[in-house]
């Protein structure tokens, strides 16, 4: 077997060859792009043997796994944060990096990730571009309360609603302010339109979804979130338990340990941001619940106003994943130990 280490940058594709006895048989480079891809399959077939390919994961990696895998190698997507710490690297260039990948296969030591299907993916790109388009939204919404505190101009809570349309088609502002608010109305009421049809299309597509109802027996899920939740896990079955979901979630601070030296830092965000997003909006939403809320206060109260809301929020999150985590392995609604009947959100 050949075993290739891919260093993937955005222009070209660095690319060593080594044999099963470990020997360096070649080094090429390769445009990222089908014909290239194409052309170093080609120029790798001379040799007759099978191939692993190993590359680092990042935007793009996974295009280059689609693509080597349809011309018959087996390509692993490497976990760049763990590659760096199995070989950590006194002198890094990309023909290193390349040689270290190799070197992994080789030795049987990749740390690969988990790859979601082509469907999964998909499902993953409309809630994630529903959430970019309210993020948008939210934006243009704050830059107008920006705009009428700065001249002065009183504004109410639902500013976007039918009074609030018609105090601010009645604001006199000056140019180009004026015309700045009218355009960022337009722009709203078209990502509006848009959000929706993205929640309808999101409510029909996940009719059929297994985690979707389950989740939503919990506190703090409703459809969009358990929908957003349930894409970003995928398969439940891949974590082994209640700790190594939470942990993938990215919700644990940083721990360094050594000796006497234990140091918890900020949240490690490693998972996928938009599982963490889908957890908090849950968590702030079960707060009140009851179930939670004495938790919930309690925490807030222990480290003060400035600190004690986020965290209490984050706790919560991470409760809510353990949770999760014993539901969709047994199947099973939101049922907390103790209780003689399961509650609902």
């Amino acid at each position: 077997m050949l075993h290739v280490g891919l260093d993937l940058s955005r222009k070209r594709i660095d690319v060593c060859l080594i044999s099963d006895q470990g020997e360096l048989i070649d080094r090429v480079t390769a445009t990222p792009d089908r014909d290239g891809l194409h052309g170093l399959a080609r120029r790798v077939a001379v040799y007759g043997e099978p191939v692993r390919g190993v590359v680092e994961a990042m935007n793009g990696a996974r295009f280059v796994h689609d693509e080597l895998v349809a011309h018959g190698w087996e390509v692993l997507v490497a976990d760049a944060q763990k590659v760096k710490g199995l070989a950590p690297l006194a002198c890094k260039t990309d023909k290193i990096d390349s040689r270290v990948l190799a070197e992994l296969s080789f030795r049987d030591l990749v740390p690969a990730i988990w790859l979601p299907t082509f469907e999964l993916r998909s499902e993953r790109e409309i809630s994630r571009w529903r959430l970019h388009l309210v993020k948008h939204r939210s934006t243009l919404k704050n830059r107008v309360h920006s705009t009428l505190i700065t001249f002065g101009q009183r504004h109410m809570s639902d500013l976007f609603g039918v009074a609030g349309r018609k105090l601010l088609g009645e604001l006199e502002l000056p140019e180009p302010w004026r015309s700045h608010v009218d355009a960022s109305l337009v722009l709203i009421d078209d990502l509006e339109a848009r959000i929706t049809q993205i929640a309808k299309d999101l409510r029909r597509s996940g009719a059929d979804h297994r985690y979707i109802p389950i989740l939503m027996t919990a506190p703090g899920f409703g459809w969009i979130t358990s929908y957003t939740v349930a894409c970003e896990i995928a398969d439940i079955n891949r974590f082994s338990s209640p700790v190594k979901l939470t942990g993938y979630t990215g919700l644990c601070p940083r721990v360094k340990q050594s000796g006497q030296m234990d140091q918890r830092g900020p949240l490690s965000k490693h998972g996928p941001k938009y599982l963490r997003w889908g957890l908090m909006e849950a968590a702030i939403a079960a707060s009140s619940h009851p179930l939670y809320r004495e938790r919930y206060q309690r925490t807030k109260r222990r480290l003060g106003k400035q600190r004690g809301p986020k965290v209490a929020q984050i706790d919560l999150a991470r409760q809510l994943t353990q949770a999760i985590s014993y539901m969709l392995t047994r199947n099973q609604p939101f049922a907390p130990a103790g209780a003689i009947f399961r509650l609902a959100a």
